[in-house]
């Protein structure tokens, strides 16, 4: 499994990274740009990633920007919406009005509020068939 991990706390990705390190390679992004640099880079080497763990807020282009990017991207190309990437959505705000524009105005496959809980994660990857 390919695993593109997107925040700007050092911890938060090195919590992610250790956390998901067993179940596959792990690509690193500090924003939402970097994130969806590395998936149009990922994209052109044929070399896709399985999953995105994308941080809401961030500097220079938000999570949700980088959401809303990727999906648009996904559609642009023809990726039928059973095939798409599937991004976790990672976040201190569990806010109705912030779920709410992740799964339908952004795409999200899932969301998950910190603390990141490890069990919880894994759960949400397993019923992904990533693991």
């Amino acid at each position: 499994m390919r695993i593109l991990i997107t925040d700007d706390e050092f911890n938060n990705r090195k919590l992610l990274q250790a956390i998901l390190t067993p179940y596959g390679e792990c690509d690193i992004a500090v924003d939402g740009q970097e994130a969806v640099d590395a998936f149009l880079l990922a994209l052109s080497e044929n070399n896709g990633y399985d999953l995105i763990c994308l941080d809401v807020m961030m500097p220079k282009m938000s999570g949700q920007e980088a959401l809303e990017a990727i999906r648009e991207h996904e559609k642009k190309i023809g990726i039928p919406q059973k095939d798409e990437v599937k991004i976790i959505m990672t976040t201190a705000l569990g806010s109705p009005k912030d779920v709410f524009n992740a799964f339908y105005k952004g795409g999200c496959t899932s969301y998950i509020v910190k603390p990141i809980d490890k069990n919880k994660l894994l759960d949400i990857i397993k019923e992904f068939g990533l693991l």
